[in-house]
């Protein structure tokens, strides 16, 4: 199933969207030193591999539909989007997201996240990185971003096996919870980089490869501390923690003033959020729900979020993408455990991912304002996204 989910349709229209957001990219080779990646499992390209947790996808079918990796999905996240165009046709992926009662087996990389969402998410991601001319790309830390971090942790969120990565040239699973690559894999190729984000926990990669381009993501992660812990991943301060270590030894490889520089030019990808509710608030595990009121606690991710924006950005980061929630009360996992209201979507959750992009422009702004030089942009994929979900047939056949 997994080469069915990536299809001509999402390629054809994620180079569409390319085009259209970066024309500057169709000149020359690399247009920015590096991509860099934080986040969750939208991102994570098998980080998660090489800790202690449960979520990983280092098993067959993840991974069939590109070479080895650590990717959370069968073959795409959101840093590996922007590289194939000639995959199989995509209403397949469209209709059996509508409806997702008949949905054949897919591989279930992560219980929040799957297949669909991380095609769908990382193409919208495309339409909010207008200053992608940058040095480099770093990715942020969210399972939709999770390259490989997490299959060499150990960690029980892992997806370095099959059938993780059985659509990646190899067909063997990497760490990221796709079938192929990731949306970040994609868009680093698109910028003139490799085709592949690597985790910065991967053994097989040294500071050489990370010059081009690094995934911190690990999925299952949250803003919120206590997200983290649910599933024994890596939370989002060690990723700084990782990202400052990263300078260091980037400092030493290329030079104090050349690692400055990829630095500043590169493009940063975060994507996270999702965990701490559905992970978290809404799972009852953590005490969250006793301690805040859902509102109380948007504000308390929001503040979270600034501080790790504040962080990166004290840290050389200037170019950023924030990816926005998706309509999470449309996950698959959501709508299949809502056997009451017969599969659909649970509006409570969409009504607080909503609420909560909208605090999250706030925050963007006032940190746009706030801290000279910073171009944080907001990419927006709720409402493109349930557009999709709720009327499949007018983006396929």
């Amino acid at each position: 199933m997994a080469s069915r989910f990536r299809n001509l349709f999402f390629h054809h229209l994620l180079h569409l969207l390319l085009l259209l957001c970066l024309p500057s990219l169709a000149a020359a080779s690399a247009r920015v030193p590096a991509i860099i990646v934080f986040g969750d499992s939208t991102v994570d390209a098998g980080n998660n591999n090489q800790i202690k947790t449960v979520l990983k996808s280092n098993f067959s079918p993840y991974g069939r539909d590109i070479y080895p990796h650590s990717l959370i999905s069968c073959c795409c996240l959101p840093s590996s989007i922007l590289y194939n165009v000639s995959l199989p046709k995509t209403h397949h992926l469209l209709k059996a997201l509508h409806n997702l009662r008949r949905l054949p087996h897919a591989p279930m990389a992560s219980r929040f996240r799957n297949l669909f969402f991380h095609h769908l998410l990382h193409l919208l991601l495309l339409l909010c990185l207008p200053s992608l001319a940058a040095a480099s790309a770093r990715v942020p830390a969210t399972p939709l971003s999770s390259s490989a971090t997490l299959p060499w942790t150990p960690a029980t969120t892992t997806r370095s096996r099959r059938p993780y990565g059985r659509d990646i040239a190899g067909g063997r699973p990497t760490g990221r919870f796709c079938n192929g690559r990731l949306a970040t894999d994609f868009i680093s190729e698109a910028l003139g980089l490799p085709p592949l984000v690597p985790a910065y926990l991967d053994p097989d990669y040294g500071i050489k490869d990370f010059a081009q381009g690094v995934c911190f993501a690990s999925a299952g992660t949250g803003l919120d501390n206590a997200t983290s812990d649910v599933l024994s991943v890596i939370p989002v301060w060690q990723e700084v923690e990782y990202f400052k270590e990263y300078r260091r030894r980037l400092g030493r490889h290329v030079g104090k003033a050349r690692a400055m520089h990829i630095i500043r030019e590169a493009v940063y990808i975060v994507s996270i959020g999702t965990n701490d509710f559905l992970e978290n608030y809404y799972s009852y595990v953590t005490g969250r729900f006793r301690e805040f009121k859902v509102e109380e606690f948007e504000d308390f991710l929001i503040d979270r979020a600034a501080d790790f924006l504040t962080a990166i950005y004290t840290l050389g980061a200037r170019k950023i993408s924030f990816t926005s929630l998706g309509a999470m009360g449309c996950l698959p996992l959501e709508r299949t455990t809502n056997v009451l209201h017969g599969g659909d979507c649970i509006e409570e959750y969409n009504k607080v991912a909503r609420d909560f992009n909208v605090k999250l422009q706030a925050l963007i702004h006032r940190l746009c304002s706030s801290l000279p030089g910073l171009k944080l942009r907001y990419a927006p994929v709720y409402d493109g996204l349930l557009r999709i979900i709720q009327n499949p047939s007018a983006y396929g056949e």
